[in-house]
């Protein structure tokens, strides 16, 4: 199994590039986003590989980073969704977005995916609520504690989008709050600092 390639970048396609590794040209499927990450032919590139063997072929799915990779994995676990959606829903959202529309059940982010319905964003929205928390998000962001308790925190979310606020702007900022001022904290008051917060 390849697991990691170095090599010239030959040519850079939508959805797929090709790096040219001491004279051997690979194929390789990738988001949109380490796609854009890769230097202009013929630099030199190393990408992470995950290898799918089939029946019919062998296909090479690259990715800037491990934060990437291990979301494609994850995703792939989800029933309906391969490794092609999996690549739509990777360039339509990265780790961090993903991490964020997850923790606030944010099905419209997911059905900007090319491949996601309704239907196929809620079930990797329930699938994947409890092991988003765990997931890594890339480098230089700090996760706000993705589980906010019942309750207050989706009465003061529900406020919030009505005022306009998205929820995945919103649900950090609850976050942040509600750590800060406690679980037993009034509803005025969450609120207050909420908007507060938002309005950094």
């Amino acid at each position: 199994m390849i697991g990691k390639l170095t090599g010239k970048v030959d040519q850079i396609e939508d959805g797929r590039c090709v790096l040219d590794v001491n004279g051997v040209g690979y194929l390789v499927q990738a988001s949109s986003r380490t796609l854009a990450a890769l230097p202009s032919p013929p630099m030199t590139a190393q990408l992470l590989i995950e290898t799918h063997v089939r029946e019919d072929a062998i296909l090479l799915y690259g990715f800037a980073d491990a934060a990437e990779r291990d979301w494609f994995r994850l995703l792939t676990t989800v029933q309906g969704v391969g490794a092609k959606v999996a690549l739509g829903i990777l360039s339509a959202l990265s780790p961090r977005e993903l991490v964020s529309a997850i923790a606030a059940t944010d099905k419209a982010s997911l059905t900007r995916a090319p491949g996601v319905g309704p239907k196929l964003a809620i079930r990797i929205l329930s699938e994947l609520r409890e092991k988003a928390g765990a997931m890594p998000v890339g480098s230089g962001f700090t996760l706000a504690p993705p589980m906010l308790p019942r309750g207050v925190a989706e009465d003061v979310l529900s406020a919030l989008v009505n005022l306009g606020y998205r929820r995945q702007e919103a649900q950090p900022a609850v976050a942040r709050v509600i750590e800060r001022l406690g679980e037993d904290a009034g509803l005025d008051a969450v609120i207050r600092d909420s908007l507060k917060e938002l309005a950094r």
